[in-house]
Order: structure tokens, then C-alpha cells, then sequence
């Protein structure tokens, strides 16, 4: 597997496998299993860089990221090699307080199969369910707009590697992509975060990014305008 052709894709792709010297990265598991005093320092962090008038607009938006990077690692070595590293919440790294805390580095190198089965264990299930339950630990968002933020993140994952796809002249990663989305779009927690599911998806929920100071509207915001926009 190649990760620096996968990095190529676009920085959501990128996934190192040692760890940056003097960062504070530590295991996903440990925010899965109850430490989620570093998450509420990331989310106070995004809080006030965006001046957010309310944390769930914080909460939303670093959780955004964060799943676009998890779907990004593994949708994309699928597209690309035909398989994925095995994403363990114990083994996958991340740093709540850097500047770039979607950093993330793996200190497994098993490899699995690039199915969208595996790739809903990997990551829906390893990951996206657990990490749900922490931002809403954190504060009041709702499972909708957090589900609808993994949808979102998986559309556009789907887009950067089509994108990519055309620039190399290979169909087969875009043609593949496709098909592996549709299949993890086929389930009862993504399947009505918004249509189509592919690159020209549009969500059924906001990320709610319009209410900070100078925010807009997202590429597949559910508005047409921002609410009061008019008026």
C-alpha cells in the first residue's frame, strides 16, 4: 500500500505510521472508552477560533472533520489498492490539542481487504458510533446532524477521489469509489443523510458552520441560503 499516492489524493488521505516527535497524540480508544477531557479541549479550541455562538456549531464542525479523515484513510486505500490498514481504535492515533488534530498516524500495519463490509466495521462501527456518543457527551448535538456530518464526510471523500481519478486517467479508482460508497450508504443510519449518494450529494441536515462569524453555507448545505438571509 502506498500511502504517500494515497497523501496525493488530497491532505484528508494522508495517514502516517510513526509518531510526530513531541506531539501528545494518544489512542482513539481511550476517547471511545470515557477520556473525553482532550475532546473538550479540541471543541473549546474550534469554539474560539470560529467565535462560535453556540459549542454544537464547534462541536459539529470538529467532528466533521474528523470523520472526513476516517473515511478518507479508508475509502481511498479501497479505491486505490484494493485494501485498507486495519484501523483499530487502539492503534489509530490522534492529537486533540495540535493544530492539525486530524493528524492522525497508525501504529498497525495489518492490511484487510478494501470491501465496503470491512469498511463499515472499520470505520461506522469502529469508530463513527463511538465517536458520536463522545461530542454528545461533550454537549448538546443532535445524533441527526452528526450522522448527517458522516454522510457528508463519505460524499465527500467520494468527490476528492473522483477528482483525482480524472486527473491520472483512472477510471477504475472512481469507478470503484462509487461502488463502495453506494454499498455503505446502504445503511439505516446513512442511507437518509442526504442524496445522491455520490459527489453531487446534498445533505438533510446543517453542520450548522453559517451561524459562526463569516461562515456560509457548505457545497451540500440542506439550505439554499442561510436562514434570515433576506429577510
Amino acid at each position: 500500500m502506498d500511502l504517500t499516492l494515497m497523501a496525493s489524493v488530497g491532505g484528508f488521505f494522508a495517514l502516517r505510521t510513526t509518531p510526530v516527535r513531541g506531539g501528545a497524540h494518544r489512542p482513539m480508544a481511550r476517547l471511545y472508552a470515557g477520556e473525553t477531557g482532550p475532546l473538550t479541549e479540541r471543541v473549546d479550541r474550534v469554539a474560539d477560533r470560529l467565535s462560535a455562538p453556540e459549542r454544537r456549531v464547534a462541536a459539529s464542525i470538529a467532528h466533521l472533520g474528523l470523520a472526513a479523515r476516517l473515511w478518507s484513510i479508508a475509502l481511498g486505500s479501497a479505491a486505490l489498492f484494493g485494501r485498507l490498514p486495519a484501523l483499530a481504535p487502539g492503534a489509530l492515533h490522534w492529537d486533540p490539542l495540535s493544530t492539525a488534530p486530524q493528524d492522525l498516524w497508525l501504529a498497525d500495519t495489518e492490511e484487510l481487504p478494501g470491501t465496503a463490509a470491512r469498511i463499515r466495521e472499520e470505520v461506522q462501527y469502529g469508530h463513527l458510533a463511538p465517536l458520536a456518543r463522545a461530542f454528545r457527551h461533550d454537549g448538546n448535538i443532535s445524533p441527526r446532524l452528526l450522522w448527517g456530518n458522516a454522510g457528508s464526510a463519505l460524499a465527500g471523500a467520494v468527490r476528492e477521489l473522483v477528482v483525482f481519478a480524472r486527473a491520472q486517467d483512472r477510471p477504475d479508482v472512481a469507478r470503484r469509489a462509487r461502488a463502495l460508497a453506494a454499498e455503505l450508504f446502504d445503511d439505516p443510519e446513512l442511507r437518509t443523510t442526504g442524496a445522491p449518494h455520490g459527489p453531487a450529494f446534498r445533505r438533510r441536515s446543517c453542520c450548522l458552520y453559517w451561524r459562526a462569524p463569516g461562515g456560509g453555507l457548505c457545497g451540500d448545505c440542506v439550505f439554499d441560503r442561510a436562514p434570515g438571509a433576506g429577510r
